[in-house]
């Protein structure tokens, strides 16, 4: 056999490493991602799974975009109100930054008063999801692989989320997560803000939204849940019927962000979350889901953020939904268990409808 001359194997050698780097940064790539139906027309991008636009028509059929966001990926990666990401590993708060599981004690990235928020200080809304399927009319996958340790949180986790269309105007959302190797809190969330209006009309004062949740996870003055149900009869927490957002707002300390408990029909997988409608453009969204419990936030922390389109996004710009199991969970054994074993599944349903009228 002839022999390879080592000047030919540093060739080969530099070839392949070139190749990797290629193959590697083309991997590292931010991307972007359309789909469009009819006249419901969305972009995503593979940064934090992120949804960027949703837009629908009015009763007019004049077309608007109904999600708040930035122009810029910069922004995206600077921003701290997670603007149509995907959070977790797990969503909302974690009291104290740390939960015990086997008994150990694992500590978290505390950034938000002492709390882990949205899944620490880089959680699933600031990495880079791969692409796993993407089709224009149908739908895209994003995935994302959680190495052990990441954040904190114990073992590596395979998680997906697909965005798609069911008919001509619902979009679902399908979560899911896998643990590989060992037991891990899972809550994910989709953290999209809402202004059915259009994103740039201003204030969600005048919506009125109806939540199907009969009672809320009271919180102390950090927004921990004190790990007690309360009824939300008889306070400004009950939108059991269709209330404006801005009715009984003065009554609280400002704005809502609160979980609510999702009312359950053991009938059905499918819940009735939420309906939402704007009585100026008479667009209306409903929600439903899979999960137990759904945060309303009214955006009371924004202030004076510079939006896509050269919009201003003040104060009670939009509303978030974020269907999610209770917060704080891992610390509240009376709480749902978020645990998630290597065998068993997360899964995380939500369907969108939009109309108007």
């Amino acid at each position: 056999m002839s022999k390879v001359s080592p000047y030919l194997l540093l060739c080969l050698m530099l070839g392949l490493l070139l190749l990797c780097e290629a193959h590697e940064n083309e991997a590292n790539k931010i991307r972007f991602y359309e789909l469009k139906r009819g006249n419901l027309h969305l972009n995503f991008t593979n940064y934090g799974a992120t949804i960027l636009s949703v837009r629908v028509p009015d009763k007019h059929g004049k077309i608007a975009d109904v999600v708040l966001g930035y122009d810029t990926i910069n922004a995206y990666k600077n921003d701290t109100s997670y603007f149509g990401a995907l959070i977790g590993r797990v969503a909302n708060r974690i009291g104290g930054a740390k939960f015990i599981l086997g008994g150990k004690t694992y500590k978290l990235p505390s950034n938000d008063h002492g709390n882990t928020l949205h899944g620490g200080t880089r959680g699933f809304s600031d990495v880079l999801w791969k692409v796993q399927s993407h089709k224009k009319h149908s739908h895209v996958t994003f995935t994302y692989h959680s190495f052990d340790g990441e954040q904190g949180f114990p073992g590596k986790l395979d998680v997906s989320v697909t965005y798609m269309f069911i008919g001509k105007n619902k979009l679902g959302v399908r979560m899911t997560a896998k643990p590989i190797d060992k037991a891990t809190p899972v809550n994910l969330a989709q953290h999209t803000y809402w202004n059915l209006r259009g994103h740039n009309s201003g204030d969600i004062l005048s919506h009125t939204v109806q939540i199907f949740a009969s009672q809320i996870t009271p919180v102390d003055k950090n927004l921990i849940p004190t790990g007690q149900l309360q009824s939300v009869k008889g306070t400004p927490y009950d939108f059991l019927e269709p209330k404006e957002v801005g009715s009984r707002i003065h009554k609280l300390p400002g704005l809502y962000d609160i979980n609510y408990v999702v009312d359950k029909s053991s009938k059905v997988h499918f819940n009735k979350v939420t309906i939402v409608k704007d009585p100026v453009s008479g667009r209306k969204m409903e929600l439903w889901s899979n999960q137990l419990g759904v945060q309303y936030y009214t955006s009371g922390m924004l202030g004076d953020t510079k939006g896509k389109d050269g919009a201003l996004y003040h104060k009670y710009a939009g509303i978030a939904l974020e269907t999610q199991g209770f917060p704080d969970s891992v610390n509240h054994p009376n709480f749902p268990s978020q645990i998630v074993k290597p065998g068993e599944i997360y899964k995380h349903y939500m369907i969108y409808r939009f109309t108007a009228s």
